[in-house]
């Protein structure tokens, strides 16, 4: 992606279901769980840049004895820096000490049977410590302690915050983690008080009502009552003190969640290859967690997949398919290839089919795996071309001309490579932009002087600032005759409300390219009129709200909001002529079968919420505000 946009969070959890003892005698160390931990969250790395944390429970601990154990870092180097505290009070034992798991587990913080870890990509807010995740919910019941870890957004934060206030209780802030947080830890709370009174007029001691508590607490029950009124894209992990732990996956499937299990152990973690590389796990026994299910493992070991709330029609983000997902799923490896592959004939077509005069390439990085699929369909349908030329000349044709016509191939490259980044120090803006513009740096001598036509691959396009200022600019040294940029995303026009920092109007090319084509057109009025509308429908229930955009849009074609994005996207000073052909939202899904959710590109949110947030964002646009939606 050309323009970086902040996106969706990692969670990691780990079940160890044997004694430390059973891994220092099979694996030869008891930090088995913290090591496979560490090698997760390493391996989704890119679901993270601000911050990462772990935190680990001991199952059954004494009274008095340390049983939870949480670190965060918010250091540029958040991993290196998280683990290098760990593992800075785990090595400093001598080597008998090492090599005795019940000593270690006795003495040593973060040696615990559950652990679980996350990265944070912020949207919103500061990057402090206090923002890092899990969170901890404490209590000197052990049974009533929360931790939790999320890959979320809420659209209705306002309305759970409420509920809090109805309950009596008095949040620290209004987020959107703190709310949920004390939603669950409320329910908590009260499950856990039903089971006391329950059991108490039995004539349990509170130590035996304690253990009841551990065994009957039941979680189902515990997650449908919370998240009842959740909306929003989501998946939570938490662990209750005495160690049950769960986590949860929002009724449309939107973020995404894996698990496996074996006799040793059980892991759930937001990208399947993480699990696949760290535990040398075959693709087909990585399960998907179920929209509207809840993974959950008693601290007994025993584990289930729950259904917490109706599972509705599946939306699962396509953009964790273009872009935010690591490509080493095979998956979605074949589907970035699919995206690129359906985009070949299109762009022949816009060169002519003149092969010869066209040199195809990409932005790195990410839009590799698209590129390899562009190239394939190029090559097929030049195939078809072949034997159509073969089969024209008949009986005439010369092994010369066989020759000829075999010969033709596409001309890939690499031609645009992404230097490393660099602070500038500069405060001024226009000479700060000016050293942006070196982000990305070129091959010469590949392209032939005005004659050439250069097609650029992208795997999306969101602000069009880094292709403006950066992309284009410095291909345009090259000399070809025309540009070409290729985005393997349809136009990205809606902002997102589940995960992705994309919530101002305002920031996407296609929106700027629709106000200049309202205006050219004389319909300009029709902004106050969707203003009024979308003003009209806020106090209105959220089920009756409705995308008041998407009729915008509708009165210009597809190639005509592409025509104006290259418009604006081209810089003043440079001569080559410049087009930009954007993935069709059929295409999209051709590719992306199974992951439907498009919102960002249709304006169809899978939630009631989501309608409220792009009305919210069209107004704060109309009205000049630079507040986020949600």
């Amino acid at each position: 992606m050309s323009d970086p946009i902040k996106h969706e969070c990692g969670i990691a959890l780990v079940r160890l279901l044997k004694p430390l003892d059973f891994y220092h005698k099979k694996y030869g160390t008891a930090f088995y769980g913290l090591q496979k931990l560490q090698l997760l969250m390493l391996k989704m790395r890119n679901r993270g840049q601000d911050g990462a944390g772990i935190a680990t429970i001991k199952l059954n601990p004494e009274p008095g004895t340390r049983y939870i154990s949480r670190k965060r870092s918010n250091a540029t180097n958040y991993l290196d820096d998280l683990f290098s505290m760990v593992w800075a009070r785990l090595n400093n034992v001598t080597p008998e000490q090492r090599n005795d798991p019940a000593w270690l587990r006795a003495n040593m913080p973060y040696m615990g049977e559950v652990l679980m870890g996350h990265l944070r990509y912020g949207t919103h807010g500061d990057n402090s410590i206090e923002r890092v995740h899990p969170f901890h919910r404490r209590n000197n019941w052990i049974n009533r302690n929360l931790l939790l870890a999320g890959n979320f957004n809420m659209t209705n934060v306002d309305e759970l915050f409420r509920e809090l206030i109805d309950l009596g209780q008095y949040p620290k802030e209004k987020s959107d983690t703190v709310t949920v947080l004390e939603k669950m830890g409320h329910f908590l709370d009260d499950e856990v008080q039903r089971l006391h009174t329950w059991f108490k007029p039995d004539g349990y001691s509170n130590q035996d009502i304690n253990q009841l508590i551990f065994d009957n607490l039941d979680i189902q029950r515990l997650l449908k009552r919370a998240t009842r009124k959740f909306d929003g894209g989501y998946v939570l992990g938490g662990l209750i003190g005495h160690g049950d732990a769960f986590l949860i996956r929002d009724p449309n499937g939107i973020r995404p969640a894996y698990w496996y299990q074996d006799d040793e152990i059980v892991v759930a973690a937001s990208e399947r290859p993480a699990i696949q590389s760290v535990f040398n796990i075959r693709y087909k026994n990585v399960k998907e967690v179920k929209p509207g299910h809840a993974l959950v493992i008693k601290y007994n070991g025993k584990v289930d997949e729950l259904q917490i709330s109706e599972p509705s029609e599946r939306r699962a983000c396509s953009f964790e398919r273009i872009y935010f997902s690591r490509g080493n799923d095979r998956e979605i490896y074949m589907e970035r290839k699919k995206l690129g592959e359906q985009l070949a004939r299109p762009v022949l077509e816009a060169v002519n089919f003149d092969l010869k005069n066209t040199v195809f390439s990409y932005i790195p990085n990410t839009a590799e795996a698209a590129f390899y699929g562009l190239a394939e369909g190029l090559e097929k349908e030049l195939n078809l071309w072949k034997q159509e030329q073969i089969l024209k000349a008949g009986k005439k044709i010369t092994p010369e001309k066989i020759a000829e016509i075999l010969a033709v191939r596409p001309r890939v490259e690499k031609l645009v490579h992404k230097d490393e980044k660099q602070r500038t120090f500069i405060a001024d803006t226009k000479a700060r932009n000016n050293m942006v513009g070196y982000v990305y740096d070129v091959t010469y001598g590949l392209v032939h002087d005005d004659k050439d036509t250069l097609v650029l691959l992208d795997d999306s396009i969101v602000r069009g600032t880094t292709l403006r200022d950066s992309i284009v600019s410095i291909t345009a040294r090259l000399r070809p005759k025309k540009i070409i940029v290729l985005s393997s995303a349809p136009q990205i026009r809606y902002p997102d409300c589940y995960g992705i920092d994309m919530s101002k109007m305002k920031d996407f090319a296609a929106f700027a390219a629709l106000i200049e084509l309202l205006k050219e057109t004389g319909q300009e009025h029709l902004l106050k009129e969707a203003y009024d509308r979308c003003k009209a429908s806020e106090h209105l229930p959220v089920e009756m709200v409705r995308n008041e955009v998407i009729p915008l849009y509708d009165r210009f074609e597809y190639c005509q909001v592409s025509r104006k994005i290259a418009e604006i996207v081209r810089p003043k000073d440079i001569k080559p002529d410049l087009q930009v052909m954007f993935q069709p939202l059929e295409g999209l899904h051709q590719a992306c079968p199974h992951n439907s959710g498009d919102w960002y590109f249709s304006g169809r949110y899978p939630t009631h919420g989501g309608n409220r947030v792009v009305n919210r964002a069209f107004m704060n646009f109309m009205e000049n505000s630079d507040e986020r939606a949600y």
